[in-house]
């Protein structure tokens, strides 16, 4: 079996599940270029724990984890992919010693669906997800990633979905095309432009470019889905954005494919 690319999606606004737009046609064509995966591992920003876990059940629900202040319609969005409780095994014996619990109440959050419905609108493809230990710092959270790398050759594709850039307490909630704040576009820039030049440890230590990281990333939350996907990746291997914008002035959609070289996109 061919080896599968990862990739980082930019999932920004929720309302994006609802909209044909050039984001959600730039995730359904990267899914279009990775084929259709055994199965899929998402490290999503919306589920942070004390500990790692991992969801274990065979039915996974579609949790609508927002506030009641968004549009109606995306209360009823489901994605009723499949589970897959022989990955969580597999990803709790990858990442021995560390404990993973198997968690049977979480579900899939609106970080992995929102994306997921334009990218395999199917839903056909089990979706395990693999929760942040809040505790670790960055330089764990891409080793965790780094464990996760034989999953590639076995078939599963490895998601990180979150943005680079995520301030929505300055954010133009009116306008999402409105021109991005300068420190926003400066920190994209850069951390985009390490990833394309294989520097993982320059996104890791993203805290060196002071006020405009502080700003970009008031919580690290939405950052660390991206180091996950870092680890995974093999020394060399290409990297691809697309799109790469911000929307309402502090909210990067930039998205990351990594490895997809047309002919391990053979299917």
């Amino acid at each position: 079996m061919s080896r599968m690319p990862i990739v980082f999606f930019g999932h920004g606004h929720p309302i994006n599940a609802l909209q044909d737009n050039v984001a959600t046609r730039a995730w359904k064509g990267i899914a279009d270029r990775i084929g259709k995966p055994k199965a899929i591992l998402c490290i999503s920003a919306h589920w942070l724990t004390r500990g790692a876990a991992v969801t274990g059940m065979a039915r996974p629900e579609t949790i609508h984890d927002f506030g009641r202040g968004l549009p109606a319609p995306l209360f009823s969005v489901q994605y009723p992919a499949p589970g897959a409780p022989w990955l969580a095994e597999r990803v709790r014996e990858l990442l021995v010693p560390m404990p993973v619990a198997m968690d049977q109440r979480w579900g899939l959050d609106h970080g992995t669906w929102s994306v997921l419905v334009h990218a395999w609108p199917e839903a056909d493809v089990p979706v395990v997800q693999l929760s942040m230990d809040a505790g670790k710092s960055a330089e764990e959270h891409l080793k965790v990633g780094e464990a996760l790398r034989p999953l590639r050759e076995e078939g599963v594709l490895i998601m990180g979905t979150g943005n680079i850039v995520h301030n929505l307490g300055v954010m133009d909630w009116g306008d999402a095309d409105a021109p991005p704040y300068d420190w926003a576009d400066s920190f994209n820039e850069a951390i985009a432009q390490a990833v394309l030049e294989d520097r993982p440890e320059a996104v890791i230590n993203y805290g060196a470019q002071g006020e405009a990281a502080m700003l970009a990333v008031p919580h690290p939350d939405h950052f660390w889905p991206l180091l996950y996907v870092l680890g995974a990746r093999y020394p060399g291997e290409a990297a691809e954005l697309g799109p790469n914008f911000i929307a309402y002035k502090s909210i990067g959609m930039t998205s990351i494919l990594i490895g997809a070289s047309q002919g391990a996109l053979q299917q």
